[in-house]
């Protein structure tokens, strides 16, 4: 049975664990490139490398949505919310993560029909990897997925007027004189 601090260990893991696949993707899409490169100097050709790197940019995009989110590092308009009263600003952040929520909720919803049409279809990649599309859309609904739960997870201490984790975070980097997100 989940404690709220089990879960909270365990969502805080699930975040990270998404942010270090993300990471992993951007890694390998580097070492792949790099590997075409020398391939192609050495005459030795990687087959579907093309595939394989969009593949993986759309992983590490999607899989990297809930950590970045967590972290205050997705663009914001911080500017414009540290200039409103703290009532509207609370309101402006509850309608915000609301509009977010139901957003995802339809993201969610239609990646994964999306996906789900492509496995009933037997949809298969049209590049030299002959591999069901649908593997790889798997890391979008993922991702997603992840967002959406990072989303639902601020919103009821944004309604007790907490201050969400991406605010926090962004808090610690100024008292740490990181203001690199600033410019």
């Amino acid at each position: 049975m989940f404690t709220p601090a089990s879960l909270r260990r365990f969502l805080d893991r699930l975040y990270l664990g998404a942010g270090v696949l993300a990471a992993a993707s951007i890694a390998a899409i580097c070492a792949l490139m790099l590997a075409q490169a020398f391939g192609r100097e050495a005459g030795i050709p990687i087959p579907g490398a093309d595939d394989i790197v969009a593949w993986l940019c759309a992983a590490a995009a999607f899989l990297a949505l809930g950590h970045t989110f967590r972290a205050g590092d997705l663009v914001r308009v911080g500017v414009f919310l540290d200039r409103l009263p703290e009532r509207a600003r609370w309101l402006a952040e509850v309608l915000a993560l609301g509009i977010t929520a139901i957003f995802t909720t339809y993201m969610l919803w239609a990646v994964t029909r999306f996906v789900y049409d492509s496995w009933r279809f037997n949809e298969v990649a049209q590049g030299l990897i002959k591999v069901p599309i649908w593997i790889p859309q798997l890391a979008l609904v993922a991702g997603i997925a992840i967002f959406y739960v990072a989303v639902i997870d601020e919103l009821p201490a944004v309604l007790r007027r907490e201050k969400p984790s991406y605010q926090r975070a962004e808090e610690a980097r100024a008292a740490a004189g990181d203001f690199s997100e600033k410019l």
